[in-house]
């Protein structure tokens, strides 16, 4: 399955959208974190990797506004920092 497809079968996270399969990679990875349950972050995961999506997440959470949740962003950083941590470079 490719992000597209992934964006097509769950598009009760983007009922407002008319071709959700047209989303950014970032805006579905917003969606699903902020929104999903631990089985669609598990399928994201098998579409996108864990570090790819870390990658996402870190970009979005670190600007000045950001659309995650305290809660779902203190998860997530604890969860990257885990099974993903940044590289040394």
């Amino acid at each position: 399955m490719d992000i597209r497809s992934f964006a097509k079968k769950h598009n009760y996270f983007f009922w407002y959208v008319r071709e959700p399969e047209n989303l950014s990679k970032e805006s579905i990875v917003e969606h699903v974190l902020n929104y999903g349950d631990w089985k669609d972050f598990k399928e994201l995961v098998a579409v996108l990797g864990v570090v790819e999506i870390a990658e996402i997440f870190r970009k979005q959470a670190e600007k000045e506004r950001s659309n995650y949740r305290p809660k779902i962003k203190n998860y997530f950083e604890a969860y990257f920092n885990e099974h993903a941590p940044r590289s040394a470079n």
